[in-house]
């Protein structure tokens, strides 16, 4: 089977975050006989263009898959060159509000069977960001009766409910969990009474919730490192935030160790003892993922699909308000090292448990499946 994936951005561009990482996973753990090509642009989100690619031609990115870093010259007609050459099986285009890598391909590209995932950008929490154009973009996309001739792909039940709200219930709608990315845990870090580590690894937009983090650091006693990693997407908001520091007490401590590359990643999580972000929402959430994996309890949201944290010893689910977000801080400032290891363990437990490799592959396999084609 042939599937081609469009998709704005990919590795070695990381910048865009979850959506990069959902596909890299999908195609390093679900590969039996299936051949992947995936068509994204050759910048990353700020617009730099990616290194140590060649650009608009097919390159090796494992023995499965291959990838073409496209410049933005003739996209087009590279899309649809490059699908009459392949006749792939299936059009799989990640994302919603793309003109090039959404749009364009659905529009252009021939393939047995188009699905649309829409990654998270339905919550509602995604659509109230810039919602007057994503609103207009909406209504367009119902008015020109293309839903008909697509596939939705959600990651769990609650975003395949934000799909029918947005295109009704005749919308053709499979449900597929991303695979996690598994990180081997590091040495436990000393946890000692009235002392904290915590560390975010995200976009920093409104939806991540910095700000939200450092009013409630501001309430918060004992000795507190926050380690703050990841691209400025919103400068204001980000202005905002350096306001907030300025405004913290002695006992806080703030660290912006600007964007971080994948690789880097496990390193900083075994720094810290606590990853936070209670994010407005998540339609997946691979950093709180990661995190977990490397076996770090998390304070989150509860607009995540990582949820009650709190009975498995796994971290804390938090509505978004400065008092609760701080409650649960204060829980872990004053964990003694043996307090804290339960919830290490219980962390790596949790994401096991929560990821099951077969299922999803299972999946997966219906949702490219060719059988409902006609």
């Amino acid at each position: 089977m042939i599937i081609f994936i469009t998709i704005p951005w990919f590795l070695p561009a990381y910048k865009a975050g979850g959506p990069i990482q959902s596909i890299a996973n999908l195609v390093s753990n679900y590969y039996d006989d299936i051949q992947y090509y995936i068509f994204c642009s050759n910048k990353d989100l700020n617009g730099e263009l990616v290194k140590s690619v060649a650009f608009n031609e097919w390159i090796y990115f494992n023995n499965n898959t291959k990838v073409w870093y496209d410049s933005g010259i003739q996209t087009r007609l590279n899309l649809v060159k490059n699908t009459f050459h392949l006749k792939p099986d299936v059009l799989y285009a990640i994302g919603l509000f793309s003109w090039k890598y959404n749009m364009l391909p659905l529009l252009n590209c021939q393939a047995k069977k188009k699905i649309l995932s829409v990654r998270g950008m339905l919550h509602p929490g995604a659509l109230s960001q810039k919602s007057f154009k994503k609103k207009t973009f909406l209504l367009l996309f119902k008015l020109s009766g293309f839903i008909k001739k697509i596939t939705f792909h959600a990651t769990d039940n609650k975003e395949a409910g934000f799909i029918k709200a947005q295109f009704g219930h005749k919308a053709k709608i499979y449900v597929a969990n991303n695979f996690s990315k598994k990180i081997i845990p590091a040495p436990i870090v000393l946890k000692t009474i009235g002392s904290l580590n915590l560390i975010t690894i995200a976009l920093i937009s409104p939806m991540k919730n910095h700000l939200l983090v450092l009013k409630a650091l501001a309430i918060c006693k004992g000795n507190i490192v926050y380690n703050i990693y990841g691209p400025i997407k919103d400068e204001m908001y980000w202005c905002h935030c350096l306001k907030q520091i300025e405004l913290l007490p002695a006992n806080i401590k703030v660290n912006y160790g600007g964007e971080i590359a994948p690789n880097l990643i496990e390193e900083k999580l075994s720094e810290n003892h606590v990853f936070i972000m209670p994010s407005k929402s998540e339609n997946f959430g691979h950093a709180l993922s990661e995190a977990l994996s490397a076996a770090k309890p998390i304070i989150t949201s509860n607009h995540t699909p990582w949820n009650y944290l709190k009975e498995k010893n796994a971290g804390f689910n938090v509505d978004t308000h400065e008092v609760e977000i701080a409650s649960a801080i204060t829980e872990f400032i004053n964990m003694n090292n043996d307090q804290y290891t339960l919830f290490v363990k219980g962390a790596k437990e949790y994401v096991t448990l929560k990821s099951d490799l077969l299922y999803t592959k299972q999946q997966y396999k219906t949702l490219f499946s060719l059988d409902e084609v006609s």
